[in-house]
């Protein structure tokens, strides 16, 4: 077990949930029950995150491009996204916990429109930790969305500065990421907050999302620890 005491506890984590799909396959189990095992694992992080002091987490469960993925298997992760924001947002609000989902939701049926705004709306005030859900997300689209609104209000393109792309991106409130990890042995962002990652540190992890652990989110946190970070300084 990797000994953190004394790391410095990256404020915002990134997770890119790679590998339930191999996960599934590896254990001759169906796609359903692999993003199941995904989802478990992201509750125990998301625990672990909070209990370690992160005050914000983000993760990657549904991009953009998903919806070319068989229609059956978007089902099953549409069935497990609102199942998560009907029942299990009682325990992120008991905990204190705020929910925020990311993206477009143009292609998000009524039922799951009125689920998220919901679940937001119950977890609005909570502070102890925000946990950020990426679904039908696109970091190109986001700040596609974000140059409409500022062209929107009349902005004089002399006066577009980063600083107003990003007070008009999904979540401006919420900083830069500092930490992504990504699983299943992949090496690279695939177009994950393309915006909020400029100077991330990253860390790609072979294992498959359902296998990663307290101990493996331990050990990222110690690498991030020992990384001196420049911001091109």
């Amino acid at each position: 077990m990797t000994d953190i005491q004394g790391a410095a506890i990256p404020q915002h984590i990134g997770l890119i949930l790679d590998g339930n799909r191999h996960w599934a396959r590896e254990h001759g189990v169906s796609l359903a029950e692999g993003y199941n095992e995904g989802y478990r694992a992201l509750r125990n992080i998301a625990d672990a995150c909070e209990d370690r002091g992160v005050k914000y987490l983000s993760a990657y469960v549904f991009s953009t491009e998903n919806w070319k993925r068989e229609r059956s298997e978007v089902r099953d992760l549409m069935k497990l996204l609102m199942w998560i924001l009907r029942h299990e947002i009682k325990e992120l609000h008991r905990r204190g916990i705020k929910l925020q989902v990311l993206g477009s939701r143009l292609r998000l049926g009524k039922a799951m429109v009125k689920a998220i705004h919901d679940a937001e709306e119950l977890t609005a005030d909570n502070g102890r930790c925000t946990l950020l859900l990426c679904l039908d997300y696109g970091g190109q689209q986001e700040i596609a969305d974000a140059l409409k609104r500022i062209v929107a209000e009349g902005v004089d393109p002399k006066d577009i500065t980063p600083e107003l792309i990003t007070q008009h991106l999904y979540a401006p409130n919420v900083p830069p990421l500092d930490l992504i990890i990504r699983t299943s042995g992949e090496q690279r962002l695939s177009n994950f907050m393309t915006w909020e990652s400029t100077y991330s540190e990253l860390l790609f992890d072979p294992v498959y999302w359902p296998d990663f652990d307290t101990k493996h989110l331990d050990a990222a946190i110690a690498e991030y620890s020992r990384r001196q970070r420049r911001f091109g300084n």
